[in-house]
This record gives C-alpha cells, structure tokens and sequence, in this order.
C-alpha cells in the first residue's frame, strides 16, 4: 500500500488543503513530496497559512475530477503543516523545483511571479493518516495507513 500511495503522490499535482480557523476553509495548492512529506509555496498571509501557523488542523484531499465516481480514485490525508525556515525551507523549495522546474526560472527574474514567489513561504504536511479511495477495486473501497 506504502507504494501505491508513493504513485498516486506522483502521478498528480494539486492538493486541496482544509484548515479550520474561526470557520471551515480550503485552498488547492500545486504540490511535491519526498516521501510522505508534502511542500508547498504560499504567501503567509493567506488565510490557510495565518491558520496552520495558528496550530489548527489541517487535512487534504488528492485526487482528479472523475465523472463516473465507479472511478473515483484518491487520497484523504490528515497531519500537522509547519512553515519551514532556513536550511529546511531551501530542501523544501529545492523538492518543489526538481517537480516544477519553471520555479527556477523565477529564481533571478523581476517578472510578476517572483514578486509573488519572493514574499511566499516554503510549507510540509507531515500526514500521520492516509486514507487511500479506489472505488475501480469496489464502491467506497479504502485502506488506511497509519504513519504516526
């Protein structure tokens, strides 16, 4: 199951990130991950970021858009987000640029993206839950993984 969650991470790019503040709140973001471990870049001051800094819970979704839910494939993840500072923030942005060289591009550029990217900062979830969802192995199919 480890493995087939590690293919899953890697076939997709964006995941729908909730936190919970003074109410319910979802934001998608592009991510990587090395292992388990998922980055991300946001700008800090986004309201997903003012929370999981604030210590709320966080939990993600990954998964295409499928019109035939037989279909549905995805992951359901639960864990703590730290925004990451120093050496870890560089592995981190390092991570995210092996997936999405483009990144690198913005890297010494004054173009509109760097302005944004220069004020962001580097994200990891560390899930302690996977819920793995193959509804192509049965309706409502899950299996569970367990990390912390």
């Amino acid at each position: 199951m480890r493995a087939r969650i590690l293919d899953f991470l890697t076939e997709h790019h964006a995941m729908t990130l909730a936190t919970a503040g003074p109410g319910p709140h979802a934001a998608a973001v592009l991510y990587a991950h090395r292992e388990f471990a998922l980055y991300w870049v946001s700008d800090p001051e986004s309201r997903h970021s003012r929370e999981i800094a604030a210590g709320g819970a966080v939990a993600a979704t990954i998964n295409r858009d499928y019109a035939d839910f037989t279909q549905i494939r995805g992951l359901q993840l639960a864990g703590p987000a730290v925004m990451l500072k120093g050496i870890e923030a560089a592995v981190g942005l390092s991570v995210l640029a092996r997936r999405y060289p483009f990144l690198e591009q913005f890297a010494g550029s004054g173009g509109v993206l760097f302005g944004a990217l220069a004020k962001a900062s580097v994200w990891r979830f560390d899930p302690i839950r996977i819920v793995y969802v193959d509804n192509t192995r049965g309706f409502g199919f899950k299996e569970t993984l367990e990390l912390g």
